[in-house]
């Protein structure tokens, strides 16, 4: 029964620590992530925002969220970096969006009249 008391404190501290200690670890990753921002990163801020970051100061970070449309936001709101899946994209730089491009249905699906 003597023993029961330090196994509960002990149970009770050990989940803590490990929860502080992967904390600390998402802390200093995001932080190292917001100190290697570059200009033309796109970037996904904490409100879900997708950007191309335009200009960088110690504190702010300008935003192109559309072409020609610059925003600056705190340089904390940037949560990750997204990776460039290259899309097609037409002249301009913008996604194709032409019925015609795509000539053949998916598979199992019918085609449309």
């Amino acid at each position: 029964m003597e023993l029961l008391f330090p196994l509960l404190i002990l149970a009770l501290l050990v989940p803590t620590f490990l929860g502080i200690r992967r904390q600390k670890k998402e802390m200093q990753k995001t932080t190292e992530l917001q100190d290697s921002l570059q200009v033309g990163d796109r970037v996904t801020t904490t409100a879900g925002l997708h950007a191309t970051i335009v200009a960088l100061t110690d504190t702010t970070v300008d935003l192109e969220i559309a072409p020609g449309v610059v925003t600056t936001w705190a340089r904390v709101v940037v949560r990750e970096r997204v990776a460039d899946l290259d899309p097609t994209t037409d002249e301009t730089g913008g996604l194709s969006l032409d019925k015609g491009d795509d000539t053949e249905p998916p598979a199992g699906r019918p085609a449309e009249h």
